[in-house]
């Protein structure tokens, strides 16, 4: 089975956080069948992604999907008949009968009940509210344009139209929020009955406004104290809470982990759709052009990738080290064994036998598995377990 990724683009405005390619769409579009060049800038850029459904569609009929996520950006800067206008490509192009998880980003202020509703009728059965925060204060200093009242709005209307599975994301790591604060805002998650959530350390993006604020001495630089403390208190929260921390940032209760985002860190194949879009076949990387500019002037010849790169056995290591060591299932060497020469297995159990503090992993079964502390150090580990070329 396999996944289908498509990507909005657009936002209301760039939070201080991201560095991430987005277009600040602030006027309304109008229908996807009317030219009105700026206005229009969403009704245009549907029309080439569905395009680009459909060219690819003829090197994907053996797929079968089994998962659909809508990320952006802000998908739910879409009107419900552009979101049905996508989903009608989808299912003309694509094996998607078997659709088990269909996930849709979507920022509290446009969640109405009305709205979710409509979602839930296209066929969307898993919403992302990017909530981030259930204080004002922080709220504003993020940048996001939603506040506390909407974000549990948001929860509420998306339980009324008949979601169970909702994920929320929260950011930790923030100067300006204390840890008796986090709690505070950790425990209203409880309150409002969620059964996944994502959260994720504040970091310093090039590019982003807030990287720049911190280099021309606007703010102060990120405390790294502060962050560490702030995981710990996450993980406590969670262990107490009935949540599995089954990936470094992803928490759910039983049966409510991210079926498509867990598919990335198993190595299986996806399809990226839209503009700087990625996808994988197992073997291969491709990546759609990086700007819309470029993105449109590909689709309309015909041109279905910007680049794309062949994983040498070291990177399929590296890459597999990698993903695996940031989820809770960790590293199986008896699967490793079947992918890898024996000499990188042995390798890299040198290297935890040598190198790791015993307090960063254990080993249950022949897999390893990182502990919670260890988890706070993955991205180092793994990077010191890599291999060249």
């Amino acid at each position: 089975m396999a996944g289908i990724y498509i990507h909005i683009p657009f936002c209301r405005s760039k939070c201080v956080y991201c560095a991430f390619y987005s277009i600040v769409c602030k006027k309304k579009h109008s229908s996807l069948h009317k030219t009105a060049p700026q206005q229009n800038i969403i009704g245009e850029y549907l029309q080439t992604l569905t395009k680009e459904l459909t060219l690819r569609s003829y090197d994907n009929k053996d797929l079968n999907f089994s998962t659909i996520y809508f990320g952006g950006g802000t998908p739910s800067l879409l009107k419900i008949y552009e979101i049905e206008h996508v989903i009608k490509s989808i299912k003309d192009n694509y094996n998607s009968e078997n659709i088990i998880e269909f996930s849709f980003e979507a920022n509290p202020e446009q969640l109405s009940e009305v709205y979710c509703k409509q979602l839930k009728q296209l066929g969307i059965n898993r919403l992302s509210i990017g909530v981030q925060s259930f204080d004002d204060n922080i709220l504003n200093f993020l940048g996001r344009k939603h506040n506390s009242k909407d974000a549990a709005n948001a929860i509420k209307n998306a339980k009324k139209a008949g979601f169970t599975n909702i994920s929320i994301d929260l950011i930790y790591g923030i100067n300006e929020r204390n840890d008796t604060l986090w709690l505070q805002e950790l425990n209203t998650l409880k309150l409002l009955d969620i059964n996944h959530f994502s959260a994720y350390a504040l970091t310093l993006e090039e590019n982003s406004i807030l990287y720049k604020k911190v280099k021309n001495k606007q703010l102060e630089p990120l405390d790294e104290e502060l962050a560490k403390r702030q995981y710990d208190i996450l993980v406590s929260f969670a262990q107490q809470s009935g949540f599995q921390h089954y990936e470094i940032s992803n928490f759910a209760k039983l049966g409510f982990e991210s079926k498509h985002n867990s598919s990335y860190w198993f190595g299986v194949p996806y399809l990226g759709f839209g503009v700087s879009a990625h996808s994988f076949n197992g073997h291969k990387r491709y990546w759609n052009a990086p700007t819309l500019n470029d993105y449109h002037k590909n689709i309309e010849n015909n041109t279905t990738f910007n680049d794309f790169e062949k994983l040498s056995p070291n990177e399929k290591f590296n890459e597999y080290i990698l993903l695996r060591l940031r989820t809770s299932k960790g590293i199986d060497l008896n699967e490793m064994k079947m992918h890898f020469e024996t000499k990188k297995v042995e390798y890299l159990q040198n290297y935890f036998r040598t190198k790791v503090r015993n307090n960063f992993f254990k080993t249950i079964d022949n897999t390893i598995h990182l502990t919670s502390e260890g988890f706070w150090f993955a991205d180092g580990i793994a990077s010191d377990i890599f291999l060249t070329d």
